[in-house]
């Protein structure tokens, strides 16, 4: 029985997630030019930081979210962000929220515009005692499924996304892809896929420093949204996958001044194939699925890397270093729906007859910065569509341009992002 339970979850994992991740291949040149739209909405930049008020770190991840509006972005890595606004609701006020922080709402005319340093205080009561109101951690997660009808909207929905894609060869930057994405999101009780296309796109890759390999992504910014597990359940938490982990709690947090509760998860030792293992922070009134953080499990190498290569050099030897994966909820109106997914892989190759291996590293992540309802009217053609099995193209031609994304909200870059982009830019100049 455990054997057919082992095997259907498998390949329910590879059909569903791991087989579009990655492929390791021989060098390829491809160019393609994508139409590059103006934008005519005039809009207001704002731009700071997210730091904790007593230690002064930076947060990452942290949400903006423009109160009356769908309109938001995130932090990066140093706690960065921009955020921009239609001139014609800059009177609005914004929530600024973080798991285990007190939220903080500031009117949009007290931002600097191009400083503003946001202050966030942790909660001082203690949350580790908090009662939880159900009799042990795998009965939560079983509400969890059972109210995702309930918690999570069921329109057709239109996001706008801000999708980024790096890989780095040990501490340089080889490629870096950025597009903003339409997302055509079906009801999370439908089994209907959701539907991805692209408005706007920009990548460079230095192929000189890929060595003899082209290290490619498949899969591009469905990669990211696979990991809305409540709409793909299958990813995590199929009938049969329930068996194979163990559920247990951790002391509790708050996010956006609501008590969450935190199940940790980790496969049974006696399952020797690399599963998953993380938290789940579900929201305490509602049993509502707001964050999950994970990981493969990488003790078997060899194992864990028929996940992900699809194609390598016939001479090396591929094995994944990192895994780790996240995605976050947001709430309207007592319905909650996919913000925020982030991807972070390492790879180690090594080679026949060489002393040295390679090492790369490839980050995704994407964020919804505005939506709205929609309807089937609203679907692009077959043809606009995004494929699953995307390699994001080489098309350098929006990275001379500062106003490249407009009025669009992105995550801000990191400083070696930044440094990656100017460089790009120069060498743009050059040729």
């Amino acid at each position: 029985m455990i054997k057919q339970v082992i095997f259907s979850t498998k390949k329910s994992l590879v059909t569903s997630f791991f087989l579009l991740l990655l492929i390791v291949g021989f060098q390829n040149h491809s160019y393609a030019t994508d139409r590059i739209l103006n934008d005519t909405i005039e809009y207001k930049e704002y731009r700071g930081s997210v730091i904790d008020s007593k230690t002064k770190k930076s947060l990452e991840n942290a949400t903006l979210l423009v109160n009356g509006t769908n309109i938001s972005t995130i932090t990066n890595k140093q706690g960065d962000f921009l955020l921009k606004v239609p001139k014609k609701i800059i009177e609005r006020r914004v929530t600024i929220s973080f798991l285990g922080y007190t939220s903080k709402v500031i009117n949009l005319v007290d931002f600097d515009t191009k400083n503003t340093i946001i202050k966030l205080e942790t909660y001082i009561e203690e949350l580790s005692e908090v009662k939880i109101n159900v009799k042990d951690a795998t009965s939560l997660v079983l509400e969890v499924l059972k109210k995702k009808g309930d918690n999570y909207y069921n329109d057709n929905l239109k996001m706008t996304s801000f999708y980024r894609e790096t890989i780095k060869k040990r501490r340089t930057y080889v490629s870096l892809s950025e597009a903003v994405v339409e997302i055509y999101k079906q009801p999370y009780t439908s089994g209907i896929s959701d539907i991805l296309k692209i408005y706007k796109a920009r990548k460079s890759t230095d192929y000189n420093k890929l060595d003899t390999v082209a290290f490619k992504l498949r899969g591009g910014p469905f990669n990211t949204l696979y990991l809305d597990i409540m709409k793909n359940t299958e990813m995590l938490f199929s009938d049969d996958m329930l068996d194979i982990y163990d559920f247990s709690f951790d002391n509790s947090t708050k996010i956006d001044n609501r008590l969450i509760y935190v199940v940790n998860f980790k496969q049974k030792k006696y399952i020797n194939d690399p599963y998953f293992y993380g938290k789940l922070f579900i929201d305490a009134q509602t049993f509502a699925l707001t964050n999950a953080k994970f990981y493969l499990n990488l003790e078997n190498k060899q194992k864990a890397s028929q996940f992900f290569i699809i194609k390598k050099p016939r001479r090396a030897d591929v094995l994944p270093i990192q895994a780790y994966y996240q995605v976050a909820y947001r709430e309207k109106e007592g319905k909650w729906y996919y913000g925020y997914s982030r991807v972070e892989l390492g790879f180690k190759i090594n080679w026949a007859k060489k002393w040295f291996n390679t090492i790369y590293y490839t980050t995704i992540e994407m964020a919804v910065t505005d939506w709205k309802k929609s309807d089937d009217s609203e679907l692009p053609k077959p043809k606009a569509r995004l494929r699953p099995s995307v390699i994001m193209s080489d098309n350098t031609s929006g990275f001379k341009d500062p106003e490249f994304w407009g009025a669009y909200n992105v995550i801000e870059p990191d400083k070696p992002i930044e440094s990656a982009i100017e460089k790009i830019q120069r060498q743009l100049k050059r040729n």
